[in-house]
């Protein structure tokens, strides 16, 4: 199935077919009364009734298992203010359990990301045992590996006769990448959790209280950025008599949405981590092309000179976070939310401190291009023999109906006012590819026009955040993260103007691991990030030289080889 093209068609028939589809799913707005139960959701029933209740309701419940991370977001943003509300007792898993008659049961959960050396160390011994839940997130390496070894569910038929169509819509947004990687000879085998590539989009974020005081102004250019970065670092910007603030802030993991040196290293024309094409047409690694090494040569330079923290090779992004937030760094390269997270504890510890979000720049002043990885990194499988397969695309189809669907309180599932990211209690988390940015937009047309009629939703209950901050109330100030983006100065701006201007640069790479990659990509990337951090500590800048030679020697050149099979067949394809 070309999930692409079937996109024009699947946005046509929404509004016919979603009321009926949806008609077990009634927004009565208390959250504690049950659904009326609906038609059950068990395999045995008519396939009718199935394709016109997409959300129904088991009757009997049925209990499922899984596996998660917890990470620092829901620790300290969600559960530290949902005082009634548990990570495994909450909004979202008691919406499952009376909605759909769906209870979860997490076999264990680890504290972290789902990148963290935990997380998937705990992923690994779970896989090689065999030990499985009925639903399985996985990212795409760990995928292939469940398909190689026949232990997942074919996906396929139940995801055309289960899927609502607004969830089909919304994963069929970024085209056919997100199902080309969960598909494998032809079959389906897993449901891609469709990330918003232009949502990873890198931005600089600086303290703009720091610059007036130093009499500094925004950057225009790479040199720029650099003696903001110096300047931050020798002329005390906190007053307090001593050097002890740092310009950039960066992690001993080097890469992310917080923290991450992206946007930093584009400025240079360097894109680590993404598929380029080259001048032939073939595609290429950006980690092990000579820009990258220019790019560490002026972060080594920077270390050198005490504009990083010096532990910083050993400290994690929660690490570096506590100095942000102690005051102690003036500027960070990240995503647009980053204003919420971290940025907005240094504001409750000091309200003078002013952070904006500017677009990268590059060297020769000229627009930067902007590098978005393949975002669909997290897939669910489902067990092979698991009672209920299709109970992971109710878990979706629930998610993105209460958000965005016509029965949508977004308010109370999203991001509520007495906190944010409530979304991330919910084990599944879809989410439409560009809703953040056309929020922003309608935003500003409210901003112009004064029409406040045209807000519904999630623009409807931001505009909320944002009235209330600019009232100046208590409860106001703890808003400022929100205002930072989607305020008239922004970091949706930024979004916007990136994307008006062409200015994203696509990973080109978008289908499922190669064999080479199961095989060696997780060593290459380490071996990759711990010779990054030790030439920006210091070490001979042409050990990058030898680094392209081994990467390329221990799996390097085969994973290019493969790549550019699997890249001809798509263009021929296409």
């Amino acid at each position: 199935m070309n999930i692409g093209k079937a996109h024009s068609i699947l946005a046509l028939g929404l509004a016919m077919t979603l009321s009926s589809a949806l008609t077990a799913c009634s927004g009565n707005g208390n959250h504690t009364s049950k659904a009326t139960p609906s038609p059950s959701a068990n395999p045995s029933s008519s396939a009718a009734a199935e394709e016109a209740n997409p959300i129904g309701r088991y009757d009997p419940p049925i209990e499922i298992t899984t596996v998660r991370n917890r990470s620092d977001v829901v620790e300290n943003n969600v559960l530290s203010v949902l005082k009634n509300e548990k990570f495994e007792d909450n909004r979202w898993t008691q919406l499952y359990s009376e909605e759909l008659g769906i209870r979860i049961k997490y076999n264990w959960v680890i504290q972290g990301d789902d990148t963290s050396d935990p997380y998937l160390q705990k992923m690994s011994v779970m896989l090689a045992s065999g030990d499985l839940p009925d639903i399985i997130p996985v990212n795409a390496t760990q995928l292939k590996q469940l398909v190689d070894s026949d232990q997942i569910e074919d996906m396929t038929n139940l995801f055309e006769k289960y899927a609502s169509p607004l969830l089909k819509e919304i994963l069929s947004e970024e085209g056919s990448g997100p199902f080309d990687a969960a598909t494998f000879d032809g079959r389906l085998m897993a449901i891609p959790q469709t990330g918003s590539s232009i949502e990873q989009a890198q931005l600089i974020w600086i303290r703009t209280d720091w610059l007036s005081k130093l009499g500094m102004s925004p950057p225009r250019t790479m040199n720029d950025v650099l003696a903001i970065s110096k300047v931050f670092a020798e002329q005390d910007p906190d007053g307090n008599g001593k050097k002890d603030t740092y310009g950039l802030a960066i992690t001993k993991d080097l890469w992310g949405g917080a923290m991450g040196l992206e946007g930093f290293m584009a400025g240079y024309g360097a894109y680590p981590n993404i598929w380029l094409e080259d001048s032939s047409g073939k595609l290429v690694y950006g980690s092990v092309q000579p820009e990258t090494k220019k790019a560490l040569q002026s972060l080594q330079t920077m270390y050198r000179n005490g504009e990083l923290d010096k532990e910083f090779g050993v400290k994690e992004g929660h690490k570096i976070s506590e100095v942000i937030v102690s005051g102690k760094i003036g500027m960070e390269y990240g995503q647009q939310w980053n204003s919420i997270w971290p940025l907005q504890w240094n504001k409750n510890n000091d309200p003078n401190a002013q952070w904006q979000a500017f677009p990268i720049v590059t060297e020769s002043g000229e627009p930067a291009k902007v590098p978005l990885k393949f975002s669909t990194t997290k897939f669910f499988a489902v067990r092979k023999g698991a009672a209920h397969p299709e109970a992971v695309i109710k878990l979706f189809n629930m998610h993105v109906e209460k958000n965005w669907g016509l029965t949508e309180e977004n308010e109370y599932y999203y991001a509520p006012p007495d906190t944010e990211s409530v979304w991330q209690l919910s084990p599944v988390q879809p989410a439409p590819t560009r809703k953040n940015l056309e929020l922003y937009r309608t935003l500003e047309e409210v901003r112009k026009t004064g029409n406040k009629s045209m807000l519904t939703g999630e623009a409807k209950a931001i505009q909320k955040k944002l009235d209330s901050y600019a009232s100046g109330s208590k409860e106001g100030f703890a808003l400022w993260g929100w205002e930072r983006i989607y305020g008239p100065d922004g970091a949706e701006s930024i979004v916007d103007q990136y994307d008006k201007n062409n200015q994203f640069l696509l990973d080109k790479f978008a289908g499922s691991p190669t064999a080479t990659m199961v095989e060696r990509q997780s060593t290459l990337e380490k071996m990759r990030d711990e010779v990054f951090v030790k030439i920006i500590l210091g070490s001979p800048i042409d050990d990058f030289d030898q680094f392209v030679e081994d990467w390329k020697e221990l799996g390097g050149d085969r994973i290019t080889k493969e790549v550019n099979e699997y890249y001809g067949m798509m263009k021929v394809g296409n």
